[in-house]
């Protein structure tokens, strides 16, 4: 989805939907005509097309505004390209700002540490204007990479100009440190020179081609700054060396040049690596996705690519082979490792009609699988598309940033100037003035500006990721951080959602397992929800069950059927009255299940005329294992807890007691629950919404961050900020905690980023701070805070934190005999 529209030299051409006949063309012209701006508009109802003078202040935007409120739309589309060149949050801002000016751009987010432009645009723009901006902008776009087939070139390692350019600084640099240790020497100056020149012209050409490419668009970068810096060393000494050779050798400056470059090499080949590092998540995940299928055909397997496998194929699955496609096991059970998908740390058991997710591990047994979603809907395709959105986005505090990137180049160019002009006057030492300024323009490289967030919120993603937890924007990781209140929907989420036999009454003088087990044989031949309720209990106790003969159902009562020679009823308080058989001493124990919101059954033996009441049974969802360890781990965050349920209040107040749920809301209408979480918000509160079903979604919609269960519909995971690969609620506590660990390095880095600066830049101007030491300052703090971001990387969910906390307990703990 997303909108089109391009400017040629005649005005702006707008694809239009859903126009019919010469009505909407009439309609579509007038709108857009009231369009302040607007000169005239020509629609083509056979091309679909508006044709539209306009000024130049009038945006496409406003445009596609106008034929929606019309009742139309306008085809948009989503881009990706890869930006190289990039170096710091200031080189982001002009790319966004060179994009944006692409006619028919709606937004532009570009993120440095992905290196990737993320566009949304009229369908009518083409890919070449969005190329050709980013081109004028002094960068380069990313080529698509190659066939895997088409070998790729040897090249050098990525470190050897690091070492080259070291190679040739440490004989400038070594003078310097040996003097420490009282040892005088110092190499010739014309041997300096040749030394330097290299570093400075070959090695450095990169700083000096970018530092071009943003003067050029009348823009500062880390480049540039760099490139003014070093060449201003390098010159002086020149310059010194040239006027003062005859005289003796001069104090010169090319080690720091030389210095300087050599540091900021090695501080972009850490950060590379480590920004490499925080893509290990999506990496991880394109690697789960198998290459061949095995796919059985007119009982003949054969191995074809997984591309071919389509819908409906059955694909066969050998012992240590990874699941090809989603799909239903038909034959064979095996149990599947899917813990890089969902987060489960166990090995699931899975048998004929159960689901497998593409990418997962069969440990032992042969499945076949029918296929049920291949390409790019299958989970591992929507979980990898999740998970890159989720880094290419910006959050919210990034904003800030890039309004202060737009401006700190010009600014630290005009501290720098001041900082030679003052040093120059005050002292008449020109040359001590220019290191100065060189050591300002050095120290003030903008770069951890500008990976700050999107490391943070690469490696916070990608932890999550590996945990179940599926996070999909960088706004809903930024607002999770804060959520004081989470709203739960009930049913399949803090329960299983599905019925259970939790009673079984046995009237006077009848056994409890003989009700059990009559009650069993006649659900044996029903396929009700409560029906495998009780065959489920029955299994689990073991029993045996009689011969079932003439079954029959009573609609909207219950059925009989004839066991052991006798008939028996299982029915509802409906088929009881019928029968005009009294509850009895029964009545208490149904007043009080009902109480807790129990569907009852009725066991009643008929002799003839003659009915006997045996017993009653009472289905209830039965609560999930972890749902009250989740409550009380977010009660430990400080977080307060809500349930949303259409239950009846006692059943509604039975749960919440059990689960120490603070606040109920019961007998709520499917559409009333986003009206619930909106006075919430009213109230203050920042909250959360876990949700599965359907008539979650507005309620996910309306909270400041929607969470869904995967176990529940498409709806609902499509509506919320982040879904949680399994069923357990203990996850909704890891998310937020993850949240704020991201949060808190996300602040953490900017911290450290603009008090670097804000301490770096006037110890340099005041001449405290040598071009060299700036240098390695400055390649300092880029690294620091990536490597502040890797170690997100270490984040361990709740449960694994409370498991390897007993363990350790365990072992300090003396062996009792």
């Amino acid at each position: 989805m997303n909108t089109a529209a391009v400017t040629d030299p005649n005005g702006i051409t707008l694809q239009v939907m859903g126009m019919t006949c010469a009505s909407c063309v009439l309609r579509v012209e007038k709108t857009l005509k009231a369009v302040p701006g607007v000169r005239d508009a020509s629609v083509n109802v056979a091309t679909e097309q508006a044709s539209v003078q306009a000024d130049a202040a009038v945006s496409p935007d406003a445009l596609a505004a106008a034929v929606r409120k019309a009742g139309y739309d306008v085809a948009t589309q989503r881009l990706d390209l890869g930006v190289e060149g990039m170096t710091c949050a200031s080189c982001v801002a002009r790319v966004e700002m060179a994009l944006l000016k692409v006619p028919g751009v709606l937004s532009a987010s570009v993120n440095l540490a992905t290196e990737n432009a993320s566009v949304e645009a009229l369908s009518t723009v083409p890919v070449m204007a969005l190329r050709a901006a980013i081109e004028k902008a002094g960068y380069a776009v990313k080529q698509p990479s190659e066939s895997e087939s088409t070998p790729a070139p040897r090249r050098l390692p990525e470190w050897w100009p690091v070492a080259v350019s070291a190679m040739l600084t440490i004989p400038l640099v070594a003078p310097m440190l040996l003097q420490l240790l009282g040892v005088d020497w110092m190499l010739g100056g014309w041997l300096q020179l040749a030394l330097a020149t290299p570093v400075q012209f070959w090695l450095g050409w990169r700083f000096y081609r970018a530092g071009y490419k943003a003067v050029r668009a009348r823009a500062g970068n880390m480049d540039l700054l760099v490139a003014l810096g070093t060449s201003a060393a390098y010159g002086l000494s020149v310059y010194l060396l040239w006027r003062h050779a005859s005289q003796g050798m001069p104090h010169l400056y090319f080690e720091a040049s030389a210095a300087v470059i050599t540091l900021v090499l090695l501080g972009k080949w850490l950060e590379a690596r480590a920004k490499r590092q925080t893509a290990d998540a999506i990496r991880a995940l394109n690697a789960l996705r198998p290459a061949i299928a095995r796919v059985r055909r007119e009982s003949v397997e054969i191995e074809v690519p997984v591309e071919e496998v389509g819908v409906g194929d059955l694909v066969v699955v050998r012992a240590g082979e990874r699941v090809a496609v989603d799909g239903e096991v038909t034959e064979g059970r095996s149990h599947v490792d899917e813990s890089l998908i969902t987060g489960e740390s166990l090995p699931i058991a899975k048998g004929v009609g159960d689901k497998v997710t593409g990418g997962a591990i069969n440990a032992e047994g042969v499945l076949t699988v029918k296929t049920l979603a291949v390409g790019a809907e299958t989970t591992l395709a929507r979980i990898i598309r999740m998970v890159e959105s989720a880094q290419a986005a910006k959050a919210p505090i990034q904003r800030v940033v890039d309004r202060v990137s737009a401006v700190f180049v010009p600014v630290v160019l005009m501290i720098a100037l001041l900082t030679f002009l003052g040093w120059a006057l005050a002292s008449g030492n020109w040359e001590q003035a220019l290191i100065n300024a060189v050591a300002v323009l050095v120290i003030a490289c903008p770069c951890a500006l500008g990976l700050a967030t999107p490391t943070a919120i690469m490696a916070g993603t990608g932890v999550a990721a590996r945990q179940g937890i599926l996070i999909k924007d960088a706004q809903a990781l930024e607002l999770a951080h804060a959520v004081t209140t989470v709203a739960f929907d009930k049913t399949g989420t803090l329960t299983e959602g599905r019925p259970s036999l939790v009673a079984v009454v046995p009237a006077a003088g009848v056994a409890r397992q003989d009700v059990l087990r009559l009650a069993g044989a006649l659900q044996s031949t029903s396929e009700h929800p409560l029906a495998h309720a009780v065959m489920d209990k029955v299994r689990k106790e073991g029993l045996q069950l009689p011969e079932t003969r003439n079954a029959q159902a009573l609609p909207g009562r219950g059925l009989e059927a004839a066991v052991e020679g006798r008939v028996y009823a299982l029915g509802s308080s409906r088929l009881l009255r019928e029968l005009g058989i009294a509850a009895g001493a029964l009545a208490a124990e149904e007043d009080r299940l009902e109480g807790q919101g129990r569907t009852i059954s009725w066991l009643v033996r008929k002799d003839g005329e003659r009915t006997e009441l045996l017993g009653l049974l009472a289905f209830g969802d039965t609560i999930k294992a972890s749902a009250r360890q989740a409550v009380g781990r977010l009660h430990q965050l400080g977080i307060q807890t809500v349930m949303l349920t259409g239950d009846n209040r006692g059943s509604a107040r039975v749960v919440a007691a059990e689960l120490g749920i603070d606040e109920v809301r019961a007998e709520v209408l499917p559409g009333d629950k986003a009206a619930i979480v909106q006075e919430l918000r009213s109230a203050g509160r920042v909250v959360a919404m876990v949700g599965d079903g359907i008539n979650d979604a507005p309620a996910l919609a309306a909270a400041d961050v929607g969470i869904a269960m995967s176990t529940g519909t498409d709806v609902a995971m499509e509506t919320a900020g982040i879904t949680l690969m399994r069923g357990d609620p203990r996850l909704v506590a890891d998310a937020i905690d993850v949240s704020r660990r991201t949060y808190a390095k996300i602040k953490q880095n900017l911290w450290w980023a603009f008090g670097y600066n804000v301490l770096g830049i006037p110890l340099a101007a005041l001449g405290l701070l040598s071009p060299m030491i700036a240098g390695a300052a400055m390649a300092f703090s880029s690294v620091s805070v990536v490597t502040n971001a890797l170690m997100l990387r270490r984040w361990r969910s709740l449960q694994q934190q409370d498991t390897s906390t007993a363990t350790a307990e365990h072992a300090g703990r003396p062996m009792t005999v």
